[in-house]
């Protein structure tokens, strides 16, 4: 086992869980006022948040004094369901059938709680793939345009994100990224981070004036959202790694 105490500054910080060596991303806070700790949804790291004081050696020692809820955060988690005929894949909420046939058009479609898709098995994965981004590119830029307007400023260019640690993104420059994965939860649920994200071209931080335009931005029930987020949103990582 790694003595985290003597560890060189220069490298990332690890724990191990049942066999599993997983990095321990360290985030101060300002508006930090507790050590707080959670998993990557995709399992891959362990997250400590900290006040601007907190001590590293504390925050590690803490990691390491909680490796059994660790372990039962990440035993926990949805198993990997890579797509293949005859399975399942996520959409807007709704879980549809693969209905694969190789004389099939290739270009995946929309049947009767199904998605249809022809072609090479082999490919299979990586064309659902391209078309959940496309059509979650296409979704994302009318909620962009919507809340924009409701926000009274011009729509910034849209990038998809592959983040493994935030839903959606606002940059100093207004420049918005959101997570494509958003595409298989429900319809409200990835119109509550596209409309955060409005909020920030606004306010650019989380003060009661940024959470009273997002409440009015928002046309749903964002503690909703959030709660979907928090207890569904780990499984968006289940399918294609």
């Amino acid at each position: 086992m790694i003595d985290w105490l003597k560890r060189n500054p220069r490298e990332v910080p690890v724990i191990e869980i049942d066999g599993h060596v997983l990095p321990i991303v360290i985030r101060r806070l300002s508006n930090a006022r507790r050590m707080t700790m959670r998993v990557a949804p995709d399992g891959s790291e362990v997250r400590l948040s900290l006040p601007r004081w907190g001590r590293t050696a504390e925050a590690l020692a803490f990691a390491r004094s909680r490796r059994d809820w660790l372990a039962e955060q990440i035993a926990a988690m949805p198993k990997a369901q890579v797509p293949e005929a005859g399975g399942v894949i996520r959409y807007r909420g709704e879980t549809l059938r693969i209905d694969h046939t190789l004389q099939g058009r290739r270009k995946p479609e929309l049947a009767n709680g199904a998605i249809r898709i022809g072609g090479p098995v082999e490919s299979l994965q990586a064309r659902l793939k391209r078309w959940l981004e496309a059509e979650a590119r296409a979704l994302l830029a009318d909620d962009l345009t919507f809340y924009c307007a409701r926000a009274g400023r011009a729509a910034p260019k849209l990038a998809l994100s592959n983040a493994r640690r935030r839903w959606g993104s606002c940059g100093p420059d207004g420049a918005i990224r959101i997570n494509w994965r958003l595409v298989m939860a429900p319809d409200f649920v990835r119109r509550s981070v596209v409309a955060h994200e409005v909020a920030h071209l606004v306010h650019f931080d989380h003060s009661p004036r940024f959470h009273s335009l997002l409440g009015e931005l928002f046309e749903g029930n964002l503690d909703q959202a959030n709660a979907w987020l928090k207890r569904e949103g780990r499984g968006l990582y289940s399918s294609f790694g």
